[in-house]
């Protein structure tokens, strides 16, 4: 039998849970899909994958930005006392009032 060395690592629970769901469908533990990648690692040198930031379209990422800019109070919102008042608004907007 070939002698094993043991590596803690600290994870949030929900993303071990999710990962152990992802390779049990695959018939593998979360141990074995760390060796996978231990191994993959050592055979391409590095990083068995790209790390690349998440491109998005101009439209999302306008949207993205004026979200940030409304959270950080940089951009007023209307704001609507019921609900039956933002839908009269929304309503008037369409209709182009």
């Amino acid at each position: 039998m070939a002698k094993t060395s043991s590596l803690n690592i600290r994870l949030d629970p929900e993303i071990k849970s999710a990962a152990d769901r992802v390779f049990s469908r695959f018939g593998i533990t979360l141990a074995d899909a760390v060796n996978i990648f231990l191994h993959k690692s050592i055979m391409v040198g590095g990083l068995p994958f790209d790390m690349l930031q998440p491109r998005y379209s101009v439209e999302t990422e306008a949207a993205m930005k004026e979200a940030d800019d409304i959270i950080a109070g940089r951009i007023q919102t209307k704001r609507y006392a019921s609900f039956k008042e933002f839908a009269a608004d929304i309503e008037n907007e369409d209709a182009g009032v």
